[in-house]
């Protein structure tokens, strides 16, 4: 069985091209597995954008109370010589922290999808008074259609309430068997309803889209 938690740390860095191999070699061996050590981090994924070098973590938390226990404080005052050396030398920092709000899946309870090759995610910044209109068609139609196809593992739905560089507040993370899925004709009907069309219709309507490949094993933190 696989750990999910009540909420998420996702977090990008783009190193640069000469220190690639080093980057991935620290983040395997050094950052991640520190972070397992640590109370309330319960797994962690890592992803790359297949078309670039930017690269992805997504850290399962008990809770967001995880980043504030003493280890972790330890951890983050504390780097090594070598965290220093590439936390210095990387770009395309991001950093969103998300309170799960809806899950859908194929596999019951045994969290299984998050083993999927493909993750899509998707960031809206939705305005207050828009915000339980956007959910209810997010997941009572949206996601429900795109659960017809087979290929689509799981979706999950946070609140955004902490982040940079932008302030989102909606995150939907869906773990794809393949990227085929996302030009389906499931896909398709799931773009063309007119619930779909009166939300895209305001100006806040307004994506940020990023599809990453799956990298390495899945880490488990300490029980």
């Amino acid at each position: 069985m696989r750990s999910v938690g009540a909420s998420i740390l996702f977090s990008e860095m783009t190193p640069p091209a000469e220190l690639e191999s080093g980057f991935n070699a620290w983040y395997d061996n050094e950052h991640i597995p520190i972070r397992m050590k640590s109370p309330g981090f319960l797994a962690a994924q890592r992803y790359r954008d297949g078309d670039t070098c930017n690269y992805l973590a997504v850290y399962e938390l008990a809770s967001a109370d995880a980043l504030s226990t003493p280890t972790y404080e330890k951890i983050k005052k504390e780097p090594s010589d070598t965290t220093r050396h590439i936390l210095g030398a990387v770009s395309g920092f991001t950093r969103y922290l998300g309170r799960q709000l809806t899950l859908r899946c194929r596999d019951g309870s045994n969290a299984g999808f998050v083993d999927a090759p493909v993750l899509f995610a998707v960031f809206f910044h939705v305005p207050d008074d828009r915000l339980a209109e956007f959910d209810a068609w997010y997941e009572g139609e949206h996601t429900s259609i795109l659960m017809e196809d087979e290929r689509w593992r799981g979706v999950r739905r946070f609140e955004i309430f902490d982040g940079i560089p932008h302030a989102y507040n909606r995150l939907a993370l869906h773990y794809l068997s393949d990227r085929s899925a996302l030009d389906s004709p499931t896909s398709q009907k799931a773009q063309a309803t007119d619930r779909r069309a009166r939300l895209a219709s305001q100006p806040w309507f307004k994506g940020t889209y990023l599809l990453f490949d799956r990298l390495g094993e899945r880490f488990e933190g300490e029980r």
